[in-house]
């Protein structure tokens, strides 16, 4: 049972996002929620609670922090992570994705395929730095992590 069952978002204080970032927040969602892998792992001064997990993700004092709990509530851990790694990848992302859904009104479908393939490198980058990150602090997968990537750039947008 390690994985996450409830995600939330704060967004308090966020600027509303448009209508393609709301869509990339819903469909991260109903993907990580479907299918996940998400573990706390053992450390030697304390126990560490089982899963199931709800993960609430904010952004607080200009850190990332991810807020878990069990299944019943009770809190499993906490952890903040710096947002200056994520920040250039953020950033590109962004603007990979704003060519991305312009490209698909406008252009032919081989040159939206070659913007699409770059979005996705980025978006592997991005996965790859959660995942350097939580290392020693959550396990995730690729999948988990291409995920939460995606709702760290979701909360980054207002942040």
């Amino acid at each position: 049972m390690s994985r996450i069952i409830d995600i939330s978002l704060d967004d308090t204080g966020l600027p509303t996002p448009t209508p393609e970032i709301e869509q990339e927040r819903k469909v991260a969602i109903f993907d990580l929620l479907e299918e996940n892998s998400f573990d706390l792992p053992a450390r030697a001064d304390r126990v560490v609670p089982e899963g199931p997990y709800r993960l609430h993700l904010s952004i607080r004092n200009k850190r990332l922090v991810f807020d878990i709990e069990t299944e019943s509530g009770h809190k499993a851990a906490e952890f903040h992570l710096s947002l200056g790694p994520f920040r250039q990848v953020v950033k590109d992302y962004f603007q990979i994705c704003e060519s991305y859904f312009n490209a698909v009104k406008t252009l032919p479908p081989s040159q939206i395929e070659t913007i699409d393939m770059a979005r996705r490198g980025i978006h592997n980058e991005g996965s790859r730095v959660l995942k350097e990150r939580l290392e020693g602090k959550a396990e995730i997968d690729d999948d988990t992590a291409r995920r939460l990537f995606t709702l760290i750039c979701v909360l980054h947008f207002g942040g």
